[in-house]
């Protein structure tokens, strides 16, 4: 049953993802996170290889870069290793398949977005010994974002909803999501250094990728866009031929197209210091074509109003456990939609999308 793939918690995430893993007679390699979860139960990165190690195509599928989002990325990893016709194919095909349960654990157990750091995973990978980004409209806004009371007061509301009317939505979007590395208590925070999950994502692609000609990348996620649809949004370099690559084997002759953040079709403003700089590092002898696989929850202005609040929260501990347990509710909705028509709508896309990768990988 697909319901059955999806999970209430972390533990329970992993705990399905390890017995599909087991089932399907895969090995799974754990990455043991150096704190415990919300719970006190253990955190890990888990790997899981279907296919040899020397297979020339290779494609990624992960989940939970962004902690919470691993609701939905898990569900996906877990009914893709029951699949046992589609990994059939796979292996037909001459494509090895690697999972990666939960980029970031720390997060998806506690509920939220961010690393363990606070940092944002995907604005994370950056070189570091150079200058990084700077994002001035961010600080413009970020006292704006974490006000002294939630939920904000009125005050505050039209101060926000002023900014909307004279610059857009989508610049109050672009402002706040783009990273910035100024604020370690703010939201989108990409840090000063590389953090735990972005120095194991980058050990585990060293031991996996570099015998690979060709690699593939589905990174799941969710809350932006319509509710339930999957966007496909280009994941690499401006680089005009990846991106057709990506569009012949995604876009279903525009039917799904692959969006971009470098022309604006994306429902996601351009980011800096994204994760698939790490394939492209570590395995640069590869052939490399990803995407985000992007699902639709709630409104996006809702969407980061939980994202303020989950921070705000993090920076008053000690709120009332009425007002925390609200907030944590906001946020597991924000990123997860917990429908059995939703979840069909889920997997009925990667479903697609995965297939249509070991079709790419293949035909090269």
């Amino acid at each position: 049953m697909i319901d059955d793939c999806f999970s209430a918690s972390y533990a329970e995430a992993r705990e399905k993802f390890l017995a599909a893993a087991d089932a399907a007679g895969l090995t799974v390699v754990s990455y043991r996170h150096p704190l415990p979860g919300r719970d006190g139960e253990a955190l890990a990165m888990d790997v899981a290889r279907d296919g040899p190690e020397d297979a020339e195509a290779l494609l990624i599928l992960s989940s939970a870069c962004h902690g919470v989002e691993g609701f939905c990325g898990s569900g996906v990893q877990v009914h893709a290793l029951r699949d046992a016709a589609w990994r059939g194919l796979a292996r037909d095909a001459g494509v090895a398949v690697l999972f990666v349960h939960a980029l970031n654990p720390h997060g998806f157990s506690h509920l939220r977005r961010v690393t363990h750091e606070n940092v944002d995973l995907n604005r994370n990978f950056h070189d570091f010994t150079q200058p990084l980004p700077v994002n001035a409209a961010y600080r413009e806004l970020h006292p704006l974002l974490l006000p002294e009371v939630w939920p904000p007061d009125e005050a505050n509301r039209a101060a926000i909803a002023d900014y909307i009317a004279r610059h857009g939505m989508a610049k109050y979007q672009a402002a706040v999501s783009q990273g910035q590395h100024e604020f370690p208590d703010g939201l989108f925070y990409g840090g000063q250094g590389p953090t735990w999950s972005h120095q194991t994502l980058r050990q585990v692609l060293g031991e996996h990728g570099r015998r690979a000609r060709r690699i593939g990348w589905i990174d799941v996620h969710t809350g932006l866009g319509p509710s339930g649809y999957g966007e496909r949004i280009y994941a690499g370099p401006n680089d005009a031929t990846a991106i057709e690559r990506a569009r012949r084997w995604w876009a279903n002759d525009g039917r799904t197209p692959v969006t971009s953040i470098y022309d604006g079709s994306s429902s996601s403003a351009y980011l800096t210091g994204l994760i698939w700089a790490s394939v492209r590092e570590e395995c640069p002898q590869a052939e490399y074509t990803g995407i985000a696989l992007e699902y639709g929850t709630l409104p996006v202005a809702q969407v980061l109003d939980a994202l303020r609040g989950d921070h705000w929260l993090a920076n008053h501990p000690d709120a009332p456990p009425v007002l925390a347990a609200a907030i944590k509710a906001d946020i597991l909705a924000a990123f997860y939609t917990d429908t059995p028509q939703w979840r069909r709508a889920i997997i009925a896309q990667a479903q697609e999308a995965i297939t249509q990768a070991v079709a790419g990988l293949s035909a090269a």
